[in-house]
């Protein structure tokens, strides 16, 4: 046995595989004495491959060809377990091709081990059945390391590629009819033969063949010859020195004149170095970094490398044979064997990346047709992915930065209040950067005060509002940012402590990293930005860039709304003081109204509403709107309420007082226009003179429910009219409500101006005798305004009209002569002492009585004398001059013109006023007591 061991360690070292396998065969078939035996490899499917054997008929080498890895032969069982292997008998289902003398025989197998894995065995058939003994097993063993190390041992050839221009081709001629053969001289040197050994036969050719290669061969002649197809071969022949090399040979079939085959005609050539090379680009696939498969026509695998089986985590055996989308790694790949048929369609090398379940790593699957199959490489790609999602998604971040910039600067732009941009950062800046908070502190009397935040806990946003701010010091980092005017970033919890460990105690609980951005404009430091994050988060260079670049944008935003914030707030100051206060309290009617300012968004309008209380039971209702928005238009609102004032306290007539306001609108300039309605109500008699310049017509509410619109004339706005303006008389029952308003209240984008009259009507029908005019103002501002102000300002007045009482008024025609004087003093002593008034009685005679004296001496009749007890007491002379009265002074030679003098000493006010018929001159006096005195004595409702 080790002579046989020696022996085969003197073979050579550039023997070939099947050289290797043949030795290691033939040895021990001799030494154990057997009939015959075989070498198998592991190949696709559980299936051991026959690669080599001696001894065995061909009819049981067919039968046995392919033998499950899985059965019960002796070869299956060594290399599944690694270990030799004795067979005492063929089991029943393998013993049915195979001649009866075998049944009687043994079989014997040793494993070949290839890094502690069996990837083959040798086993032989025994002539006696008998087990080999343990010195025979020994031997077997060394044998399968001999030939283990033999196949490593092989060297690589020294370049891959074959030089066709260096290569022999020779060139033959073979009668098939007669069997004569012809070479020439390049054939010769192909298959190894001198020209004197030549002779003209295929038996000199077979002669030259190896005796393993002439069965394939001569049957590949047999099929060109039956179906006239080309001839192709590859097989060894001997060489002189006894060796064998690696040809190749191709031919065609040459047909008589009946269409039988002739000859064949065809060249030879040296195949080593492309055998070569194809064994070292099969090892070279084997062992590659990629993971590589080869697919037959019908997607079934033939070869796979052992990244390829590392990969798909099955072994070759379990690979070969089955279909890629079989595979367990690739069954759950989404659309597999759709998008790999559509690639081999294209006939062109395609590719795609899939993601293997089991390990999540992503492969770049790239399919290249071959001929009679298709190559699949799998290249892992997870990393490359992974970086190019990276960098895509920077990209993506940085063109979202850059687009919600571009949003941030418009937003910024429309800001007009600091809430505006606040909201606006942390819509814009937040979800760019993964923040999550947002703090804007500015400096106020050296104090940092918060003017806006998001996602800060209560409790640290009451401390920071707490005593008026917080105080500035650079031993805070909002402090030292303003005071040093550079920003600082702290990427975690850590970096804040170590910066300002004082401070550590004041950190937000849920805050992990901040960016302190300073905001500064023209060189002037007035706040800081905080950006803050729930976790650690260092910010790259080109981040801290983008924010400190932010930052001077909401810092130049922040200035301009605070200047506007400023702005309007004296704006909406000025409006306020010049509006009414409050309306008066006064018995003609009750009245109530609302200004509703427009949104934040918008500047301060020009609407007003009025109450002016008038002589004699007359009070005036009004509304006006300027056009326009700004602080000149809200001065325009207050110079026309003032000269409505004071033209109605003139008591001119309500057409003059709108010609006058018209004036004063025209000279403001050719763009200035105001609307206006003005309503003087006379509550003893229920008459009310309605002008409008360009004004929305008032509603009336009768005490029956009915709400209507009356028809009032038409005047253009002022500063657009051309006076005189045209006025319209309405008889009001007592108790009803006159509702005046400005067009913001009806009218809206969403809402045209008719809607919203009808819907005011449908608001206050039925209202008339509601209790509450408050309660009733605030139902109709929410009802049309129902989302708060809008884009314009609106002015709402709700005005519940009464009547004097029959027996609050009296009146008498009076002579016109001297005597008219007595004949007044005679009425007012009466008419005082049925109203309880005796009080008034001496005061009131005087001033009827110069009243009258006045009239007489300066005036013509007729001469009229009214008595009104109303809240006041009025008394009142008319007459039919226009000439008014004019207090004067007068001196100590003067014999008149103390009339006027006596008659302002010794009442509350005076006045005079024009009539239809000509003028009426009136005196007012309070009367006398408590106001429930004067309920109970002089009211209207009370007992005469």
């Amino acid at each position: 046995m080790i002579r046989r061991l020696d022996l085969l360690d003197t073979a050579d070292d550039g023997i070939t595989e099947s050289e290797v396998f043949r030795l290691a065969l033939q040895h021990s078939i001799a030494e154990l004495g057997c009939v015959g035996g075989a070498v198998y490899l592991r190949g696709p499917m559980s299936a051991l491959r026959l690669v080599y054997s001696t001894g065995l008929p061909s009819s049981l080498t067919r039968a046995w060809e392919i033998v499950d890895q899985d059965g019960p032969t002796a070869t299956a069982r060594a290399v599944r377990s690694g270990e030799h292997v004795w067979v005492a008998a063929l089991p029943s289902d393998l013993a049915e091709p195979t001649a009866p003398l075998l049944s009687q025989s043994g079989w014997f197998s040793v494993p070949l081990v290839h890094e502690g894995r069996a990837i083959g065995a040798i086993t032989c058939l025994t002539s006696d059945n008998e087990e080999p003994t343990p010195e025979q097993w020994t031997f077997l063993t060394a044998v399968a390391e001999w030939t283990m190390n033999r196949l490593r041992k092989m060297p690589e050839p020294a370049r891959l590629g074959t030089d066709l221009d260096a290569t022999a081709v020779g060139s033959w001629e073979w009668d098939v009819r007669t069997g004569e053969l012809v070479w020439d001289q390049a054939a010769m040197k192909v298959y190894q033969t001198e020209p004197r050994d030549f002779a003209p036969g295929v038996e000199t050719w077979m002669k030259v063949v190896h005796p393993d290669d002439l069965a394939s061969t001569l049957a590949a002649v047999e099929r060109s010859i039956h179906t006239h197809a080309p001839f192709e071969a590859e097989y060894r022949v001997r060489r002189s020195d006894g060796g064998y090399t690696w040809t190749r040979a191709s031919g065609h079939v040459v047909l008589d004149d009946e269409g039988q085959v002739a000859r064949i005609v065809g060249k030879g050539w040296a195949s080593d170095a492309a055998r070569s090379t194809r064994d070292a680009l099969s090892r070279a696939l084997r062992y590659m970094s990629d993971a590589f498969l080869s697919v037959d026509e019908d997607w079934r695998i033939t070869f796979a490398n052992l990244e390829a089986e590392r990969v798909l985590g099955s072994a070759g055996e379990m690979l070969f044979g089955r279909s890629l989308w079989d595979l367990p790694a690739l069954r759950h790949v989404p659309d597999l064997e759709e998008r790999c048929r559509s690639g081999a369609a294209r006939s062109t090398a395609a590719g795609f990346d899939i993601t293997l379940a089991e390990t999540g790593r992503c492969y770049d699957l790239r399919i290249v047709p071959v001929p009679g199959g298709l190559t699949v490489y799998f290249t892992d790609v997870t990393e490359r992915r992974r970086r190019e999602a990276e960098q895509a998604a920077a990209v993506r971040a940085a063109a979202e930065r850059a687009s919600r910039t571009a949003e941030l600067t418009t937003q910024l732009a429309a800001a007009t209040t600091s809430e505006d941009v606040v909201t606006a950062v942390a819509q814009r800046v937040l979800p760019p950067f993964g923040a999550q908070g947002l703090l804007v502190l500015v400096l106020e009397d050296e104090r940092l005060v918060h003017i806006g935040s998001v996602g800060y806990p209560a409790p640290f946003l009451r401390q920071m509002r707490g005593a008026r701010g917080m105080e500035l010091t650079d031993a805070d980092p909002a402090g030292r940012a303003i005071l040093s005017g550079e920003p600082l970033f702290h990427s975690s919890r850590e970096e804040w402590s170590t910066a300002f460990p004082e401070v550590d105690s004041r950190l937000p609980t849920d805050k992990e990293a901040w960016a302190f951005l300073p905001l500064a404009v023209s060189g002037h430091t007035f706040g800081v930005c905080v950006i803050a994050f729930d976790a650690p988060r260092h910010l790259t260079s080109e981040e801290r860039t983008l924010l400190i670049t932010i930052s001077a944008l909401v810092a130049h935003a922040l200035e301009r709304a605070r200047l506007y914030e400023a702005e309007l707030t004296r704006s909406e100051e000025l409006q306020q003081a010049l509006l009414p206060r409050g309306l008066p309290t006064v018995p003609e009617a009750t009245a109530v109204a609302r200004y509703l300012p427009a949104g934040q968004t918008s500047d301060v309008g020009g609407d007003w509403y009025d109450l002016i209380p008038l002589s004699a039971g007359q009070v005036a209702l009004v509304v006006g709107d300027v056009m326009g928005h700004g602080l000149s238009e809200a001065a325009t609102m207050g110079r026309l309420r003032t000269a409505l004032h004071t033209l109605a306290a003139l008591e001119l007539p309500p057409d003059e007082i709108m010609g006058h306001l018209n004036d004063i609108v025209g000279g403001l300039g050719e763009h200035a226009y105001a609307t206006c309605l003005f309503a003087l109500y006379d509550s003893t008699d229920g008459s009310c003179t309605v002008v409008r310049a360009g004004h929305p017509p008032p509603l009336v509410v009768r005490p029956d429910g009915s709400a209507r619109f009356p028809e009032i004339a038409v005047n253009p706005p002022l500063g657009a009219a051309s006076p005189p303006f045209e006025t319209t008389e309405l008889e009001l029952p007592a108790e009803s409500l006159l509702v005046l308003y400005t067009d913001g209240l009806v009218e809206s984008p969403q809402r045209d101006i008719d809607q919203g009259m009808s819907q005011l009507a449908g608001l206050l029908a039925g209202e008339a005798g509601r209790p509450d005019l408050e309660e009733l103002c605030d139902s109709v501002a929410s009802g049309l305004l129902p989302g708060g102000p809008t884009a314009d300002d609106a002015a709402l007045l709700i005005a519940r009209l009464h009547h004097v009482a029959d027996r609050q008024v009296a009146s008498w025609a009076l002579p016109e002569g001297p005597e008219a004087a007595g004949e007044a003093r005679r009425h007012v002593r009466e008419q005082l002492a049925q109203w309880h008034l005796d009080d008034l009685v001496m005061t009131t005679e005087l001033l009827a009585s110069e009243l009258v004296g006045n009239v007489i001496r300066h005036a013509s009749g007729p001469i009229g004398l009214r008595l009104l007890c109303s809240g006041t007491l009025v008394c009142e002379v008319s007459d039919a001059s226009l000439t008014m009265p004019r207090i004067r002074r007068a001196t100590d030679t003067d014999e008149g013109g103390r009339g006027l003098q006596l008659v302002n000493a010794l009442c509350e006010r005076w006045g005079s006023r024009y009539t239809p018929d000509g003028k009426a001159i009136w005196t007012e006096q309070a009367l006398p007591g408590t106001a429930d005195e004067n309920e109970s004595a002089g009211s209207p409702d009370s007992p005469s």
